[in-house]
């Protein structure tokens, strides 16, 4: 009796925490510059999920393309976040991107198109991997914005 007891607790409980479906991925909002210098300009963005399972896991974002005015200009790779169960949450995806890659002479055209436009298109492409309990799903990510620059 207590070992069937003990098996129906543990079936219960396997049952009760496990993966029903993937995190949603909703998209990424705030795509905005945070620091722009003569060296380097930092580019953020976050990454909007909702986790409807009531276990967590882990999401990574690797190699990430970042493309300023169609062109390439930085890759981002970041650490694993964890997950919160049953919640909306977010990761950050933060690139400094070098000022000498956006003033070379295939892009140079496109810079100042946008200091006179005062528009400048960022692009963040590439995959953001999600892992719980050996189950992994890739999420593609390719969001393009166009951003106001102050002069």
């Amino acid at each position: 009796m207590r070992k069937l007891a003990f098996l129906l607790t543990t079936i219960a409980l396997i049952l009760s925490c496990s993966v029903k479906e993937k995190p949603e991925f909703l998209g990424v909002e705030n795509i905005k510059i945070m620091d722009a210098t003569f060296e380097n300009f930092t580019v953020s963005a976050d990454a909007l999920f909702k986790n409807p399972n009531s276990v967590g896991g882990q999401l990574s974002a690797k190699n990430i393309v970042v493309y300023i005015n169609d062109n390439q200009t930085a890759t981002l790779s970041s650490e694993e976040f964890d997950v919160p169960a049953k919640d909306l949450f977010s990761i950050p995806l933060v690139v400094n991107i070098p000022s000498d890659s956006l003033f070379n002479k295939n892009s140079l055209g496109g810079i100042l198109g946008s200091l006179f436009s005062e528009n400048i298109k960022v692009q963040y492409k590439g995959d953001i991997k999600y892992k719980v309990y050996g189950f992994t799903y890739t999420y593609p990510l390719d969001k393009i914005e166009n951003i106001k620059i102050k002069l």
